[in-house]
C-alpha cells in the first residue's frame, strides 16, 4: 500500500529526503499542469513548477494537514502563479515608465544639442570680441570681472558686450525662425 501524501509531507518536513522525492515525483505533473493552465505559456509553467518544487521544503513546514495535501499544493501553485503575474505586471509598468522617462530624456538631450549647435553657429556670426566674451562668461562660467581680467578690459565693458550679445542672438533667433 502506498504511503499517504500527508504522511510523506510530515516525513519530508522532518528531513526525510526520500519522502520529499516521492512527493515531488508523485505531484510534479499536477504542479506543472496547473501552472501551464494558469500561465498559458509552457516555459513560464516550467519555471513556475521548478520554483515551487525548490520552495516546497520550506513550505512543508506550513502544511498542517487540515486539508488534503493536493488541495494545499494546488493553493501553493495558484498563489505562486498570482505572485508571478503581479511581479510581471509591476516590471512591465516599471519598464513602460522607464521607457517613457528615457524617451523624454533623449528628447531633452536632442533639444539641448540642437540649441548648442545653433549657439555655436550663431557665435561664428559674432565679432571676435563678443564671441570671446560669450565663451568666457557662458562657456567657462566666469564672472564678468574674471572675464574682464582675462580679456584686459573693464567689468563694465564685459557687461556691455554681454548685453550686445543678447540683443544680437535674439535678432539671429528671430531671423532664423522666419
Amino acid at each position: 500500500m502506498d504511503t499517504s501524501d500527508e504522511t510523506l509531507a510530515k516525513a519530508a518536513n522532518a528531513g526525510d529526503r526520500a519522502a520529499f522525492a516521492t512527493l515531488v515525483g508523485r505531484h510534479y505533473d499536477r504542479i506543472f499542469g496547473l501552472a501551464f493552465r494558469l500561465t498559458g505559456v509552457r516555459a513560464e509553467a516550467e519555471d513556475l513548477a521548478q520554483d515551487i518544487c525548490a520552495a516546497l521544503p520550506v513550505k512543508l513546514a506550513q502544511f498542517r494537514g487540515e486539508a488534503r495535501f493536493t488541495t494545499w499544493l494546488y493553493r501553493i501553485v495558484v498563489n505562486a502563479a498570482h505572485d508571478r503575474r503581479r511581479r510581471q505586471t509591476t516590471r512591465a509598468r516599471a519598464a513602460d515608465g522607464w521607457g517613457d522617462w528615457e524617451i523624454a530624456r533623449q528628447d531633452e538631450i536632442a533639444v539641448q544639442r540642437e540649441a548648442e549647435g545653433w549657439l555655436a553657429e550663431a557665435m561664428t556670426r559674432l565679432s571676435p570680441e563678443l564671441r570671446d566674451t560669450l565663451a568666457l562668461v557662458l562657456g567657462e562660467e566666469m564672472t564678468q570681472s574674471q572675464a574682464g581680467a582675462v580679456l584686459g578690459v573693464s567689468e563694465g565693458t564685459i557687461a556691455w558686450r554681454m548685453s550686445e550679445v543678447k540683443k544680437r542672438l535674439r535678432a539671429m533667433a528671430a531671423e532664423d525662425a522666419t
